[in-house]
């Protein structure tokens, strides 16, 4: 008798057990996610490493890539389910794919700074009649810029192109005199490095001034909607875990600098640290995602037609969750 009682708490003890690993059992399939080095890769990177530890709920296979160009062909080639890409460029994908793209979340906010060491500019109008190095052809970066300098009336202004941040850095270390427009994190870093140059003003502020308080959206998250529509728990878990891993990102410096380290986003930890705060990486959602994306798009449509692709997206662009 003591035996079969043995046996009977043994076996119920492993059908708890095995009901346990099946309740905690990840979901099998194979979440690719795509983002560019920078602020929408620092947004992730705790996401990465609970991954890459087999922690995380979903099943991730990240990749980051340095321009813009390189994740869209990915999109557009099906090789990436989710991207975290320039807002611009998630409207254009959409006109591209013929709405085979849904934005699931704004991923960050405005992180681009005019920096030089040009003691004259001051503000968006002191650019007139002077060169200005960035990134981001095609994207955000660019349309922003040339929508502030048409509607302050600056029309002599030059823009000269570099594929990345890296590039424009070094430029200024050479020739501190030159005038950059940068995103953060990069902006810490080419000022660490070069105490000759500070940002002078940030694009943000410039845009509010003309938008009435409307805010800048930087990064946006989008999901192919094949995807979507085989495996919408995995990117309702994609869409947890991403907000979670920013919400670690503004408030665990210390574990989120030491992983963009090791991601080679930034060199070191402590400027590292000092970049994060600045770079508004946020997980924005719902009525507020469409409201914010819609409205911004809304603005670079009437400056640009084809910076948003040549017509703004419908309702269905915008997930509701």
């Amino acid at each position: 008798m003591k035996n079969k009682i043995i046996a009977t708490v043994l076996t119920a003890a492993l059908s708890l057990g095995l009901m346990a690993g099946c309740a905690k059992k990840k979901d099998d399939t194979v979440i690719r996610v795509g983002s560019l080095k920078g602020p929408t890769t620092i947004g992730i990177v705790n996401l990465m490493d609970k991954s890459s530890k087999g922690e995380s709920e979903g099943n991730y296979e990240f990749t980051m890539s340095a321009a813009p160009d390189e994740v869209t062909a990915k999109v557009v080639a099906g090789d990436i389910d989710i991207a975290l890409v320039p807002a611009n460029l998630a409207s254009v994908l959409y006109n591209k794919t013929e709405g085979g793209v849904t934005a699931i979340d704004i991923n960050t906010l405005g992180v681009l700074y005019c920096v030089t060491g040009d003691s004259s500019v001051t503000s968006i109008k002191d650019l007139a009649g002077k060169t200005v190095i960035t990134t981001g052809q095609g994207a955000t970066p660019e349309y922003s810029l040339r929508y502030l300098l048409d509607q302050n009336g600056v029309t002599d202004c030059t823009i000269e192109f570099k594929s990345e941040a890296t590039e424009v850095a070094a430029v200024l270390a050479e020739d501190p005199t030159q005038i950059a427009v940068l995103p953060q994190p990069f902006v810490t870093v080419a000022c660490a490095q070069n105490e000759a140059i500070a940002p002078v003003f940030a694009l943000e502020d410039e845009w509010q001034t003309l938008t009435n308080g409307l805010g800048m959206v930087t990064g946006v998250t989008i999901v192919r909607n094949e995807f979507l529509k085989e495996h919408p728990a995995a990117v309702s878990t994609f869409i947890s875990e991403h907000q979670a891993s920013v919400n670690a990102a503004n408030s665990d410096l210390d574990t989120t600098a030491a992983l963009v380290v090791a991601n080679d986003i930034i060199g070191k930890e402590p400027i590292a640290k000092k970049a994060i705060p600045s770079c508004n990486i946020v997980c924005i959602t719902g009525d507020s995602l469409k409201t914010n994306l819609s409205a911004y798009l809304e603005v670079l449509y009437n400056y640009e037609p084809k910076s948003v692709g040549g017509k703004l997206p419908g309702d269905e662009f915008y997930f509701k969750g």
